[in-house]
């Protein structure tokens, strides 16, 4: 019985492909793993060391963000250094202008946006874990899933303190700008 030419040139190259992935596991397999971890051995000792290793010393100062460029990570006057090169924990009262407050307020806000998407996430990931739960006929699966479900409930549970945290530091910041007759703009 003979086999169409087409047939013939798939098995064909079928039989090229077995063969060609077949060749180079033979070849590893032939050699010992001992003598292959001599070889690395003398091949690292031959290797010139590494060149110069970079660290954070190394590497440029970053300018302090600006609310107007849109890096609102830290209000300008926490991220510039004083003389020691210390970074000052609050701000004097000339500092505390438009962009101090404004940079303030974005970072609490924005920290609790991110708390908020978070949680959204997470509370969909318990939704579906509770589904496969239920749905597994496998014990151990259905160990798992809720073992795992467990895990991003208390995750959950503390990013919702988070998103408490960042909504009574917003609530202070506030407080603290109306102490401090700030205009409200400030805080927009």
């Amino acid at each position: 019985m003979s086999l169409p030419p087409i047939r013939r040139m798939i098995a064909g190259a079928i039989a090229a492909i077995l063969l060609a992935t077949a060749l180079p596991l033979r070849a590893q397999q032939s050699e010992p793993l001992g003598e292959l971890a001599k070889k690395e051995q003398e091949r690292r000792k031959t290797v010139k060391a590494a060149g110069k290793v970079y660290s954070n010393k190394d590497l440029p100062k970053p300018a302090a963000p600006t609310p107007a460029s849109g890096g609102a990570s830290l209000p300008p006057a926490a991220t510039t250094p004083d003389a020691k090169g210390e970074t000052p924990k609050t701000a004097t009262k000339d500092e505390k202008d438009e962009a101090w407050w404004h940079g303030r307020i974005v970072q609490a806000r924005e920290a609790q946006r991110r708390g908020e998407a978070f949680a959204e996430a997470l509370q969909s990931r318990i939704n579906a874990l509770s589904s496969d739960a239920v749905n597994r006929d496998d014990p151990y699966q259905r160990a798992k899933a809720a073992e795992d479900r467990q895990k991003a409930v208390s995750e959950l549970a503390r990013v919702t303190a988070e998103i408490d945290q960042a909504k009574k530091e917003i609530v202070a910041i506030e407080e603290e700008a109306r102490q401090a007759a700030v205009p409200p703009g400030w805080l927009r």
